[in-house]
């Protein structure tokens, strides 16, 4: 009987080696197979951009000055207004539905006050024209004194990745503190109290600020990261423009599928004392989120990966009736 039984785990031995050996050969086969499919993938789109990128460097005839305005204001600009301009139709009309019915504070803005909304859009574009724009003519001999942002080489995608890293990181060290700052009583009612008239944000709101707070923590924090790093100009229209459509999310008042949750930050609009930053790690740190962390508002921020708003999916508590 002890012999049968040796034998038996010793062939349950050779078939879990078998199949494990097998398993193993095909995984290894598998992922050889698909990096390689990737890495050519990788190859290819990053042949096209850097002779993409050259073409238009040799079209603009290397004017650096033109590049720059191109790639640091132009494209984020488009990129800006764009979005925005599809969120103000359906801001303002009510449709499409596929948007509207995300809304995160029901009732508000339904339709958005067209007055107030060409206050917001007339801030916005003096913001971008008269304090954005001459904030780029030192930025600009900043990057040529660094002497990489105009190079006729692209940085590698992994190089990007890691520079949106530290931009990121830094926005938002920057961000939160200079915005804690402005909530300070004599700070707050000469300064920020004019983006908090807002307390059902829409997306053109997050530029929608005094100009002082416009150049300290709007434009500042995302500046900082590509002049520490001396980035590639097509590195900063790319961060640029990602720093404006992700700002105008976090304002835009709907929750949108795929798209970054703005959960955390319509919540500050709405209770003004909590969620001062960006990633809100700075804010668990401090505990700027203790009160936003008890909510429903908490418990819908993350990205959406169903078409069933998440109001209806996580609805308020009912009201206790007194």
């Amino acid at each position: 009987v002890a012999c049968s039984q040796e034998e038996k785990l010793w062939h349950a031995v050779k078939i879990t080696a078998c199949v494990l050996g097998t398993s193993l050969l095909i995984v290894t086969a598998l992922v050889n197979s698909v990096s390689w499919y990737v890495q050519n993938i990788w190859d290819a789109l990053g042949h096209f951009w850097q002779t993409t990128w050259l073409k238009f460097y040799y079209l603009i005839e290397g004017k650096e000055w033109t590049i720059f305005l191109l790639g640091a204001a132009l494209v984020p600009g488009l990129a800006f207004w764009c979005f925005n301009g599809i969120l103000m139709v359906a801001d303002v009309t009510g449709k499409p539905a596929f948007i509207t019915r995300y809304r995160i504070q029901l009732g508000k803005n339904d339709p958005v006050d067209t007055k107030k909304l060409r206050q917001a859009v007339y801030t916005a574009l003096c913001n971008q024209f008269f304090i954005s724009l001459p904030m780029l003519v030192p930025m600009f001999y900043i990057m040529k004194w660094w002497g990489n942002t105009f190079s006729k080489e692209l940085p590698t995608f992994h190089w990007f990745l890691v520079e949106l890293s530290i931009f990121t990181l830094i926005e938002e060290v920057l961000f939160y503190y200079t915005h804690r700052l402005v909530h300070l009583p004599l700070l707050y009612k000469h300064i920020h109290k004019k983006h908090h008239e807002w307390t059902a944000p829409i997306g053109v709101v997050s530029i929608y600020a005094h100009p002082v707070e416009h150049i300290f923590s709007n434009t500042l924090p995302v500046m900082t990261g590509p002049m520490i790093m001396g980035s590639h100009i097509v590195s900063i229209a790319a961060w640029f423009s990602l720093a404006l459509v992700t700002t105008s999310i976090s304002h835009c008042g709907y929750h949108l599928p795929l798209l970054p949750s703005p959960e955390f930050h319509d919540f500050h609009h709405l209770k003004f004392n909590q969620c001062y930053g960006v990633l809100g790690v700075l804010d668990y740190l401090h505990g700027t989120d203790t009160v936003f962390r008890q909510t429903k508002a908490y418990e819908r921020h993350r990205v959406l990966l169903s078409l069933t708003p998440l109001s209806e999916s996580v609805p308020e508590a009912p009201k206790k009736e007194e």
